[in-house]
């Protein structure tokens, strides 16, 4: 099947995002099993840039040592492509998960993740003045409004979970990690219609894990405790995020971003509830099926969007 007709069906759109917020959600836990298994603790920010650029990176040669096995060039680019590809790891990957990882340990979880959810509406409102056939509309509009609130309820853990100021090195450095997911997927959308995806991803999660990591060592981080348990959980975390970033940037190649950035309101659902599964925590609250409907409903309305709009 011609690849732009796969990615573009409406159905297979639905399949391959899901699996990529579900891959992506499965993260939540596997992060929490990571700092543990590698003794990495809340406040080691170096360290936790280490072992996210570990997996990042891994995770990068597992996707060009792919690509080499489909008998695909990987150096086969001019000087200026490499240019690109570099600029996409550093903003994609590095200072998206350097900006992500302080702000975090300057916040809760739940304001954290609440504001991470809005990297959706940054992708369409940056698509809405790049891209002549992706205007924002009313749907789009209502849809994320819909599904951002199924964000917000699942992750409201009982009264004063958003209380407190807004904090510049919490709050405010998890909204530059969002601009710059936001801006990257827009960015990597440009440069891969020229340019085969799979290699673009590949080298971007190489390039921003491989500075993660040297960043990580330089402010004295480390990442120690490595058996078989924490390898093999490091190797699963690479899987997911090469799987998961190859699909999710084909999807973005040939669709619309708004059609396909919509989906990332799954990816704190998915993450509440494979947490409460894996780390068994009580996962039979009613607020997360209200907020899978919520986020669900979302979707629908931004993919009901006329092509014409």
């Amino acid at each position: 099947m011609d690849k732009q007709k796969f990615y573009t069906n409406k159905r297979n759109i639905i399949i391959l995002a899901v699996i990529c917020c579900m891959l992506w959600g499965s993260a939540y836990p596997a992060v929490k099993w990571g700092y543990e298994f590698f003794n990495i603790k809340a406040d080691d920010i170096a360290s936790k840039f280490i072992f996210a650029g570990y997996r990042f990176a891994l995770a990068g040669i597992i996707v060009l040592i792919y690509q080499i096995i489909l008998n695909k060039n990987i150096f086969d680019f001019k000087l200026q492509e490499y240019k690109q590809m570099f600029m996409l790891g550093i903003v994609n990957t590095t200072i998206q998960y350097i900006f992500f990882y302080v702000g975090l340990s300057y916040t809760t979880g739940v304001r954290g993740s609440i504001i991470n959810g809005t990297g959706t509406f940054m992708s369409i409102i940056l698509a809405h003045f790049i891209y002549n056939n992706d205007k924002i509309s009313f749907n789009k509009v209502i849809g994320c409004i819909i599904g951002f609130s199924g964000v917000v309820l699942v992750n409201l853990n009982g009264a004063g979970a958003l209380n407190g100021a807004f904090n510049i090195m919490g709050e405010g450095f998890i909204l530059v990690s969002t601009c710059a997911f936001a801006v990257g997927s827009i960015y990597s959308k440009h440069i891969t219609q020229k340019m085969d995806a799979s290699i673009v991803t590949g080298y971007q999660l190489l390039i921003g894990g491989v500075l993660l990591t040297v960043l990580g060592y330089a402010f004295g981080g480390k990442l120690v405790g490595f058996n078989f348990k924490s390898t093999t959980l490091l190797i699963y975390m690479a899987l997911l995020s090469s799987v998961a970033f190859v699909i999710w940037t084909q999807l973005f190649k040939f669709n619309k971003v708004g059609k396909i950035a919509v989906f990332n309101f799954l990816v704190p659902v998915f993450g509440t509830l494979l947490s409460g599964i894996f780390l068994k925590e009580n996962i039979f609250d009613f607020k997360i099926l209200i907020a899978l409907i919520l986020v669900c409903t979302g979707i629908y309305l931004v993919n009901r969007t006329k092509e014409s709009e």
